[in-house]
């Protein structure tokens, strides 16, 4: 397929060269001249503007960028996607926006008879370089099946979620969780430790016990307790600590448009605003570890 691809950072930039590696024909853009210079490198045809995506005739135009100002401005400016696309290309934007502004924005572009949908993505670097990511995917049913043949070039599990924008909520609604059981494995091995456990032994027990959960035994926050993971080596890598702030924020400005209470993702909230406040906000997000570890 021909096909678009605007934002090249840590995670498009990765996603895009998938592409190139399944044998799609590739036309890049990226305020980044390091990012295009990557996307060149790897096969990828690099656009001057934004426009020359939509313009292009392409079968499909991905965006990939960090909040929802962006997303609006790409789609809705004046020298945006929407003004100079048509219906003969499907755009899909895999930023994780807040679900109000994903229908807003693909509502404007149905209006002039393009369809937009939403396939915001979990698994972070290593699933966008490894192409194993799971994309939640708002929209109709026929533009995720037209997507669908696609985004298998990128991510293991592709979840059709229902109507547009509730990609955006099944994202939201996953990392408030995320963060929650972050902090939860965090204060449960400090403890442990505190009480004399091997760092190791106790999430070795963990993981074969009923507090098993992702941040235990994928990303354990507790320096010692696993290989390989950011907190082995200064909690460097991984999915940041200021990036997980934004996406609590998504979450709590969602809940609070449906009046729906979300206690222990406010606490989690104001956690993470304390750590990045620390200067830790480019750390990966098991870094919470360190506001139980001060002196």
């Amino acid at each position: 397929m021909n096909i678009g691809f605007l934002g090249l950072g840590n995670m498009g930039g990765p996603m895009a060269q998938n592409l190139l590696k399944a044998g799609h024909a590739v036309l890049a853009f990226d305020l980044s001249k390091d990012a295009l210079q990557a996307a060149h490198e790897a096969g990828a045809a690099l656009a001057a503007k934004p426009q020359e995506l939509a313009e292009a005739g392409l079968d499909i135009v991905f965006t990939m960028l960090p909040a929802a100002q962006h997303v609006r401005s790409v789609y809705l400016g004046e020298d945006g996607l929407l003004a100079h696309g048509n219906g003969d290309t499907l755009y899909v934007d895999c930023s994780t926006i807040d679900p109000h502004t994903a229908r807003e924005v693909a509502g404007t572009a149905a209006e002039k008879g393009i369809t937009l949908i939403d396939a915001p993505v979990s698994g972070g670097t290593k699933g966008a370089a490894e192409g194993t990511l799971t994309f939640m995917v708002g929209g109709p049913q026929n533009a995720f099946e037209q997507a669908k043949t696609v985004l298998k070039d990128m991510g293991k599990n592709i979840v059709h979620c229902g109507d547009t924008g509730n990609g955006q909520v099944a994202k939201v609604a996953n990392n408030m969780l995320l963060a929650i059981s972050m902090i939860g494995v965090a204060e449960a091995m400090n403890l442990g430790v505190n009480l004399g456990m091997d760092a190791e032994t106790l999430a070795s027990i963990i993981n074969t016990s009923s507090g098993r959960c992702w941040s235990s035994e994928i990303n354990n926050p507790y320096p010692g307790a696993l290989e390989g993971v950011p907190a082995s080596r200064g909690y460097t890598g991984g999915f940041g600590s200021a990036l997980m702030l934004k996406d609590l924020g998504l979450a709590l400005e969602a809940a609070q448009q449906v009046e729906a209470p979300v206690l222990l993702g406010g606490l989690a909230k104001q956690m993470y605003q304390q750590l990045c406040n620390q200067g830790h906000s480019k750390l990966d997000f098991s870094a919470i570890m360190k506001l139980y570890q001060q002196e």
